[in-house]
């Protein structure tokens, strides 16, 4: 089988414009979420924004993100105030806020809301991320924040007050990468999230990301949509237990995204990645099973080419976003 066509076919069945409907309603709470911590903080506040994979062009039709990144200034919470008085003190309002209308729940840095299914059956689902600016009124020209941790993080323990970053420039890296190698990035990070899903993996989507950009500034990631991806997965599989093997985050230097995995975490993305490749390479039907189509709109494609790529696995048609 022509391995590139089946690709090129499941990043097509996975375009996010494919779910306008459900998208409205991820933006619409998103909306309503954004105003209401307006509202709420006041002056205590910056204005919160988009950093997931909605907002770097990268989502898939699956399962997308909405995060929605709250800045706070330095005070908010009082002079000595602490990260995690913070972080309490968000997922408090949230859940007097929505707890009637949604689950609420505390995550490693972020704080889900996740809305009971409507009247269609549709789940939306929009992580909130409180963070404070690192230094007094500085956050509008340096836009660098702590996170608080509230589970266990990777090396990053339960509790960490630690975790400084630059959302705004890790959206950047991602944006600026993609429009220079769109081809080579966007479609492989769209690739990588659909086995991610499809799989089940835990992976945070960020360090994913990270990966891939490093692989293809570091190898000749060149030939057809396979041959890029393959050597992509190459890279994943020889460097994830690489002791001093780094992926800098590009809102702060001093973190190392590889911190975010525990040993066998690593060892397990290598080998994750080592079997994908052999099955492959042993039968080229078995990327179907790591790269599938969404059957949901495979008939959709075929009508509007004029042929039948086919496929043997699919991808359920109603998911749970977030």
């Amino acid at each position: 089988m022509d391995k590139s066509k089946h690709l090129e076919s499941a990043i097509k069945t996975h375009q996010i414009t494919k779910e306008d409907a459900l998208l409205q309603k991820f933006k619409d709470k998103n909306k309503e979420i954004k105003e209401a911590l307006e509202k709420h903080y006041g002056d205590k506040i910056y204005s919160p924004f988009n950093s997931g994979s909605y907002a770097k062009n990268t989502a898939i039709n699956t399962k997308f993100d909405f995060d929605l990144v709250s800045p706070f200034k330095r005070n908010a919470f009082g002079t000595n105030g602490t990260l995690k008085e913070m972080y309490e003190n968000v997922h408090d309002f949230l859940n007097g806020e929505y707890g009637s209308s949604a689950y609420i729940k505390k995550q490693k840095v972020s704080i889900g809301i996740e809305f009971y299914a409507d009247s269609e059956g549709d789940v939306v689902k929009i992580d909130v991320v409180p963070g404070r600016e690192f230094n007094q009124d500085q956050y509008k020209n340096d836009q660098n924040l702590n996170l608080y941790v509230y589970s266990n993080y990777g090396l990053f323990s339960e509790g960490s007050d630690r975790l400084k970053t630059n959302i705004e420039a890790q959206k950047s890296h991602v944006n600026d990468r993609a429009t220079n190698e769109k081809e080579k990035i966007r479609k492989i990070i769209r690739l990588l999230k659909i086995w991610k899903v499809q799989h089940s993996k835990k992976y945070k989507s960020f360090f994913l990301e990270l990966f891939i950009i490093k692989a293809v500034e570091k190898c000749d990631v060149s030939g057809n949509l396979w041959e890029k991806l393959k050597t992509v997965l190459e890279y994943i599989r020889d460097n994830a237990t690489v002791e001093g093997f780094t992926l800098k985050d590009p809102g702060n230097s001093s973190n190392n995204l590889m911190d975010t995995l525990e040993d066998f975490e690593r060892t397990n993305l290598s080998n994750e990645m080592k079997n994908m490749l052999e099955r492959i390479e042993d039968n080229d039907e078995n990327i179907k099973i790591y790269f599938p189509e969404n059957e949901k709109f495979v008939e959709e494609e075929n009508n509007s080419y004029g042929t039948k790529t086919g496929s043997l696995y699919s991808v359920p048609p109603k998911t749970n976003f977030g």
